[in-house]
């Protein structure tokens, strides 16, 4: 049982890692779009459709970001300095996007809220797939410490993953505007999303590339055989996707686009979790190196387990109370 504790906690913090790259990814999406709205009309029409959602949807941030520090410890005290700065900056862009739902509606001049919510969008966005960037080429351990530089991470790979996840956020963004918005805004969104969706592929593609030429261990993980036999599924069902979104975006609004977009989206996280398993901070400490005593982790997964249940059906309620289509013009205040 103990042996298996490291990887219970593992599927834990990854379900709340791809929970909150999807939910808050389309808010943080839609905020992105924000500048190539065409009227204050089209974004009082953008922020309506998130606003029941945005707060609780970061409340998957917290139970990755707190299950991290109580189940692995040990990575948890050698990620944060490594990635102290896209930390911060990503929490800040987070924090300024917060503020603006409060304040822009009852502000007599927007204009200097719309740019504050849509950079903090950005910036916490771009911080995202620097902090990914940074994971996945690795940081430099000693002793069971960071013994790196307090900018490791300022890579043109990381620069890549932030861009790239940038657009991913995006076009889920676009998608999820698509599915919900009602008018113009919903034919705007679905022009925008072919763009994006071109653009986001072009990202896989070159991170898919980039990172096993750049380090052995996934090279050797995706080509060597029998694994290449097994793995060649992932980018085929990736390729079928994106042509199913793109048939689906021709198609009008609707949820399927979005449905495939999140597809997407967890595609490209399950070709992150083949390159990297079972290294926690690669390529140094593994799940079993860095987890916490088993009488820790036993202790907390209990209270983890109560407490899922009900943040999924709070989730599940909030997104079935609010399902209807928001027309032209609707405002959250």
């Amino acid at each position: 049982m103990a042996w298996d504790l490291p990887l219970i906690w593992a599927a834990v913090i990854g379900l709340a890692v791809a929970m909150y790259v999807i939910l808050d990814g389309f808010d943080l999406g839609v905020g992105i779009l924000f500048p190539f709205a065409r009227s204050d009309r089209e974004r009082d029409q953008m922020l309506t459709s998130i606003a029941p959602f945005w707060d609780g949807n970061e409340t998957w941030l917290v139970l990755g970001g707190g299950g991290l520090l109580a189940a692995f410890p040990k990575a948890y005290a050698v990620i944060m300095p490594a990635l102290y700065l896209p930390v911060i900056v990503m929490l800040l862009g987070l924090v300024f996007r917060g503020v603006t739902f409060e304040f822009r509606g009852i502000a007599r001049r927007k204009g200097r809220w719309n740019v504050i919510f849509a950079a903090g969008s950005a910036v916490a966005a771009f911080a995202q797939g620097v902090i990914l960037g940074g994971l996945i080429q690795g940081i430099r351990v000693e002793n069971g410490q960071f013994a790196g530089g307090p900018f490791d991470w300022a890579t043109p790979f990381a620069v890549l993953c932030g861009l790239g996840v940038v657009a991913g956020h995006a076009l889920l963004g676009a998608t999820w505007l698509v599915m919900k918005a009602e008018g113009e805004l919903a034919e705007h969104a679905r022009q925008q999303a072919k763009v994006l969706l071109v653009a986001v592929l072009g990202f896989m593609a070159l991170v898919s590339l980039w990172t096993p030429l750049a380090v052995p261990r996934i090279f050797e993980r995706w080509f060597s055989l029998p694994n290449f036999l097994f793995l060649w599924p992932v980018p085929i069902v990736t390729v079928l996707t994106a042509f199913a979104a793109w048939r689906w975006l021709d198609r009008g609004p609707g949820a399927r686009p979005f449905v495939a977009a999140i597809m997407l989206f967890l595609l490209g996280y399950l070709g992150l979790v083949i390159s990297t398993f079972p290294y926690l901070v690669p390529p140094t400490l593994t799940f079993w190196d860095a987890a916490a005593a088993p009488s820790s982790q036993f202790f907390l997964l209990v209270g983890t387990l109560i407490l899922l249940p009900i943040i999924l059906g709070y989730t599940g309620l909030v997104y079935w109370i609010f399902r209807g289509r928001v027309g032209a013009g609707e405002s959250y205040h």
